[in-house]
């Protein structure tokens, strides 16, 4: 876990530098894999939203593929970024998903 948050926080360093934003990190917690990957079953997620340019983007992918401890990553890009917590933060804290809430039991 400490290693996890050791991880992240020189990530968002790289990203700080090369003048972009952190604008939220989750830290999803350790979930089980779809299938093994070198010899892991589980692994620890993270999310970042992130406000940078491509150049800090591409250094912290780069960081990402030397640190032999990530198995994957990816980075996806979006017009603006969700306010609040994440789908998956909001499942695991028992609040009602969006789709859920208009339900008739």
């Amino acid at each position: 876990g400490s290693q996890v948050e050791a991880l992240a926080d020189a990530l968002a360093a790289v990203v700080q530098e090369r003048g972009g934003n952190v604008a939220k990190r989750e830290h999803w917690g350790l979930k089980s894999l779809a299938y093994r990957m070198k010899k892991n079953r589980k692994g620890h997620y993270v999310m970042f939203n992130l406000d940078a340019p491509w150049e800090a983007v591409e250094e912290m992918e780069r960081q990402l593929r030397l640190n032999e401890d990530v198995l994957r990553y990816m980075t996806v890009r979006l017009e603006a970024i969700e306010e609040g917590p994440s789908v998956m933060m909001r499942s695991e804290g028992g609040e009602e998903t969006p789709a859920a809430e208009g339900a008739e039991t």
